[in-house]
């Protein structure tokens, strides 16, 4: 097993973190085990963080002390192995819905480095009292006003050096529209305050997505 960037590692057309809970499994993926190590795989249709990793996105800003704020963490695919690489820690888990997140406190159980907050992402407000400046912000939000969402939460949160990352449904912003154009739409308004350091189609494990790597200006 090969390892890629911190905390991720390959073998063959897989990629997989090392978990910090091992015996369990978050949404049934499969576990490899090594000595006395687990490894749980990461599945690209399941997590577009994965998917855009298998894509060649290969600048992965999560360390193993990194802070980090989770918009839109649902039932804790993603954010359960972001919390993997980032051991020592912490992922603040923003979450709207009030029935991902029964199923998100059972993830945080067991991983000592997830917060859980019930919140709404249109309003970091709700949520500013928890938190803590923040190396990265991670957003899939499937919503209209997605770019400007990651923005008002970066300004609040995000350290001076930090990054952001953020999943763009296209037929979430304009189901009418070529994605094409709507991914030049939201690069627009992200240009105006990031740097786009990476971006990465997530066919065909995620259609009409594009992922970006980000860094505030």
């Amino acid at each position: 097993m090969k390892r890629i960037s911190e905390g991720i590692y390959r073998e063959g057309n897989k990629i997989y973190t090392k978990s910090i809970a091992p015996k369990t499994k978050v949404y049934d993926e499969r576990i490899k085990k090594i000595k006395k190590d687990e490894f749980r795989e990461w599945d690209p249709r399941r997590s577009k963080l994965s998917a855009a990793i298998m894509k060649g996105l290969r600048r992965i800003p999560i360390k193993s002390d990194s802070i980090i704020l989770y918009l839109g963490a649902a039932n804790g695919t993603t954010a359960s192995h972001v919390a993997d690489i980032a051991y020592k820690g912490r992922v603040y888990a923003v979450e709207i819905s009030p029935r991902a997140m029964m199923d998100l406190m059972f993830v945080c159980e067991k991983r000592k480095n997830m917060i859980p907050i019930l919140g709404n992402a249109n309003h970091p407000e709700e949520y500013e009292s928890l938190l803590e400046p923040v190396d990265l912000v991670y957003q899939d939000v499937a919503q209209k006003n997605q770019a400007e969402i990651l923005l008002e939460n970066c300004k609040k949160f995000l350290k001076r050096e930090g990054y952001a990352m953020i999943a763009v449904k296209a037929r979430s912003i304009d189901v009418a529209e070529k994605p094409s154009k709507v991914f030049a739409r939201v690069e627009e308004k992200l240009k105006k305050n990031f740097n786009i350091i990476d971006k990465r189609r997530l066919e065909p494990y995620e259609k009409d997505h594009m992922f970006y790597l980000l860094k505030m200006k």
